[in-house]
């Protein structure tokens, strides 16, 4: 499904894309959006796919959205791979559809915990994540921004990042924003960025184009962080006072790439935007560095909603996960669209292809 904005040609491999899937929160829409996807027969192909949850409570899901969720195919999950991962009766008891609480956090968090395990120990090549809430794991005593936290931590890596990538299904242009800042209040936004952590972010980006997406001196645009990206110092000080330094240092130090800006934020997306929607004459860059959650965020989901995928970048193994949470108010319903799980495994198998081809 996904294609770089540069051709990219994947050898023979010896082995197939070995992918673990994460249930991820047992009450919310993580099941029903995996067997929706895996119910494609496109989705998969030329890999292999191993699930990863309890398999009783995959079962309960799995039979009350066939007798309630009026859909018409689902894989049984007794024809899949699955990695079962065993929990306490006291907290299986305790999950309901619908209901968010410290149990389905609990359960969620040890379905990440098996996968990352057994994809260290070899077992895997990469993971897609289902969604969880942070509420829920914080409830069940495990305080984690997010999952891309979990992951670099378990992994040993302290250079990490969230990147979103999504394929226009109006021209194949292939949209990836990177954020340097996560899930943090705004507040902190301008405490957090330094010139380490953008150049730690740029690195990122470009180890990611070249390594992941083939793509070798590419074009990278990078936002300012106040309007009018700062309007010489008139709306905010970051980027006279270090900003543009910062730049300009990198594009010495980087010769063979693009980096456009500081652009202000609200034009940022004015060329990603005619790119994906069908101006074929725009030259969008390869990749765009967003300095805050929303100024990245809204416009990918503006534009991707049902297609964006979140890849965490910096791992030593490929992880993608859906663009959306967990819909706790939908669950058990079939109503949940499997769009952009099926896109995060597609592109997880990209990603390792293109991995494995270049070991």
């Amino acid at each position: 499904m996904y294609q770089s904005n540069q051709e990219i040609v994947i050898p023979d491999l010896d082995h197939r894309p070995r992918l673990a899937i994460t249930l991820g929160d047992p009450a919310g829409i993580g099941t029903e959006v995996v067997l929706k996807a895996l119910a494609d027969s496109n989705v998969g192909q030329g890999c292999d796919l191993t699930l990863v949850g309890n398999r009783s409570l995959l079962l309960e899901n799995y039979t009350n959205l066939k007798t309630n969720g009026n859909i018409d195919f689902l894989p049984n999950p007794a024809d899949l791979s699955i990695l079962d991962v065993s929990l306490e009766d006291n907290i299986k008891d305790k999950i309901t559809i619908g209901v968010e609480n410290a149990a389905s956090g609990a359960a969620s968090f040890a379905y990440m915990e098996g996968a990352i395990a057994a994809t260290l120990a070899g077992d895997f090549d990469g993971i897609v994540t289902a969604p969880i809430a942070k509420s829920a794991w914080k409830a069940a005593g495990h305080v984690y921004p997010g999952q891309t936290e979990l992951l670099a931590q378990k992994a040993g890596v302290e250079k990490f990042g969230m990147l979103f990538v999504a394929r226009s299904a109006h021209t194949n242009w292939t949209l990836r924003t990177l954020l340097a800042t996560t899930h943090i209040p705004l507040c902190d936004v301008p405490k957090m960025l330094t010139p380490e952590l953008m150049s730690a972010k740029l690195d990122l980006l470009v180890e990611c184009l070249e390594n992941d997406f083939g793509i070798q001196n590419g074009t990278i645009a990078i936002a300012g962080l106040n309007p009018h990206s700062g309007e010489r110092g008139q709306l905010g000080r970051e980027e006279a006072d270090w900003l543009i330094d910062w730049l300009e240092g990198e594009k010495k130090k980087r010769p063979n790439l693009t980096l456009q800006g500081l652009i202000p934020p609200d034009t940022m997306w004015v060329k990603p935007g005619q790119a994906w929607y069908g101006n074929n004459d725009v030259c969008a860059a390869d990749g765009y560095l967003a300095l805050y959650h929303d100024q990245g965020l809204i416009p990918v989901k503006l534009m991707a909603f049902d297609r964006a995928v979140n890849t965490t970048i910096g791992l030593p193994f490929i992880r993608t996960s859906p663009d959306h949470g967990t819909a706790f108010d939908i669950a058990g319903k079939g109503i949940a669209d499997a769009t952009s799980m099926k896109a995060a495994i597609e592109l997880a198998s990209e990603l390792v292809s293109v991995r494995l081809g270049n070991r």
